[in-house]
């Protein structure tokens, strides 16, 4: 239930409220939270929200052992967007509804066994962005021979098509009570005695393994973290992959312009779980990745370095089939104590990027190769290319 009183506490709201928001006196509801937020407020805290299309949903911050449960509401409106557009989304929409409804219709093992049929279809004969992951394995493993990049490649797709089988049926198999079946979790006293520190967090992954699931795993264990993640193109897909994100506690804030929004939670000692392996350009901090210049964003280490957030590096990484995985913590780097993984930007950068890259080198087909992961070149090289020979 939300807050009988007559103001309210940021328990009460799935997003940090802004910072005009926060009055001097507290709710008096006796719940442990954030910063309180007047009940006067609440119009201004939904306007302030980044997704103006769902409503407020109570029970948000009820204790480590509640569920938030969801209102039911009405699709998001398609704002800005061309008639054919939206009638683009609705069919892509329904059919990946229809999809999820017949995956979570069949049992596992046929949905495990059409999964592997399927890889071999995208891979061999749709050919799916074949050029960048066959360029990308070239450049991540030039050892490796022409036949081993395919059957790389094969078992990627492979890999992505299990992981929407498991999306599909993790709110029925993925229990309080029955996660012990489907994990194995190392480094978890490390890991649970950091996130309980009264200070910010920042949990970094990648592309890698189901980090969906992993996610979905800390709001089940009852962490409140605070995902940044980018809004699909279509508004209704986007909605729906949102609600599975935030089924168990997780809450999402989208890429484009949440800054303030992550800024307050560090302020605040939560946690905020970001992906790190995304290029950011050529404006972003440029870094090893599998021996080739690769770039990360800033904001990342900015966050962790401005809040003196310890940055924590996970993954969860498959073993056999379907919901059978190690989560594992890869490493703890905390600006406070004065590591040399922690003395700068590029230092913290090339850390956790490094931990990364040896997470994808146990598994290389458990990442996400699809994506153009060397794109462009730092600055000074390209400068340095242009600049004549004296």
């Amino acid at each position: 239930m939300p807050c009988s009183t007559r103001s309210a506490c940021f328990s009460c709201f799935p997003s940090p409220p802004p910072r005009r928001c926060r009055p001097a006196e507290p709710c008096g509801c006796g719940r442990a939270g954030f910063n309180h937020v007047a009940a006067a407020n609440r119009s201004g805290l939904r306007a302030a929200a980044p997704r103006h299309s769902r409503q407020v949903r109570t029970g948000f911050g009820q204790g480590r052992t509640g569920e938030p449960p969801f209102s039911r509401q009405r699709p998001p409106r398609l704002r800005h967007r061309t008639l054919a557009t939206r009638c683009a989304d609705r069919l892509v929409y329904g059919a990946v509804r229809v999809a999820i409804c017949v995956i979570q219709a069949l049992p596992r093992e046929s949905c495990e066994r059409t999964a592997r049929r399927l890889a071999n279809l995208v891979a061999n004969r749709m050919r799916i962005r074949r050029n960048v992951v066959r360029d990308n394995l070239r450049t991540a493993f030039p050892q490796i021979t022409a036949n081993e990049r395919r059957t790389t490649a094969r078992r990627m797709w492979e890999h992505l098509l299990l992981m929407v089988v498991e999306i599909a049926h993790a709110n029925r198999v993925i229990h309080k009570t029955t996660w012990r079946k489907h994990l194995r979790i190392h480094g978890m006293e490390d890991f649970v005695r950091t996130l309980w520190l009264d200070r910010p967090k920042v949990i970094l992954s990648g592309h890698y393994g189901n980090f969906e699931l992993a996610a979905y795993l800390f709001g089940l264990f009852g962490f409140r973290i605070f995902s940044v993640a980018r809004e699909l193109d279509n508004p209704l897909l986007d909605d729906f992959v949102t609600r599975f994100r935030e089924s168990r506690g997780q809450r999402i804030l989208p890429k484009k312009g949440s800054a303030p929004d992550v800024a307050l939670v560090l302020e605040e000692n939560g946690a905020i779980g970001l992906l790190g392996d995304q290029s950011a350009g050529p404006k972003g901090c440029w870094i090893e990745f599998f021996g080739r210049p690769a770039s990360v964003h800033k904001a990342i280490g900015v966050f962790a370095l401005s809040a003196s957030a310890p940055v924590l590096v996970c993954s969860a990484t498959r073993r056999r089939g379907l919901f059978d995985y190690d989560l594992r913590l890869e490493g703890i780097a905390d600006p406070a104590a004065g590591g040399p993984e922690s003395a700068d930007l590029t230092s913290l950068s090339q850390w956790y990027t490094s931990l990364l890259e040896g997470a994808i080198r146990r598994e290389p087909a458990q990442y996400w190769w699809v994506h153009r992961r060397w794109r462009g070149e730092p600055r000074k090289a390209k400068k340095a290319i242009a600049r004549p020979a004296a």
